[in-house]
């Protein structure tokens, strides 16, 4: 699948989105321990990672309430990006399917059109389509390459 590219997506076409409770200190960690190198910064809360041609993403850990009742909260540790070429068409077929779309298909500023589901197994999905290559300074991201 040939995809268009946007300085503010990572080139590869999974990418896995780690939460942890100090993003700048793990993205450091990640650096020094495992060899992975910072690629473009999201003020405190959002560090892409590249690896060879592979990419993670370390995000700031969220609470995510799953009910009205507190002892029922959970903290997001993980989910998974995936590109693709359109994302309405994507999103239409995931729901026939089953997937539940806890956000509908939107634009983003850094030039992404984006959906969240989540499979049958409780994980997170994110689908992005690339809509128009964006600089990441024009909306306040640092770029690294």
């Amino acid at each position: 699948m040939n995809l268009p590219t946007n300085r503010s997506c990572p080139p590869s076409t999974v990418i896995p989105e780690l939460a942890y409770p100090d993003v700048t200190e793990a993205a450091t960690w990640l650096c020094q321990a495992f060899g992975f190198v910072e690629r473009l910064r999201i003020g405190n809360h959002r560090v892409q990672l590249t690896f060879g041609d592979g990419a993670i993403v370390v995000t700031e850990q969220r609470v995510v309430p799953e009910s009205s009742s507190p002892e029922l909260t959970t903290h997001t540790s993980h989910s998974v990006m995936v590109r693709v070429a359109d994302a309405d068409i994507h999103r239409a077929r995931a729901q026939q399917f089953g997937a539940q779309i806890i956000n509908p298909p939107a634009d983003y500023p850094y030039g992404e059109r984006q959906y969240t589901a989540v499979d049958l197994g409780g994980h997170r999905w994110t689908f992005t389509q690339t809509i128009v290559d964006i600089h990441p300074k024009d909306w306040g991201g640092e770029l690294f390459e």
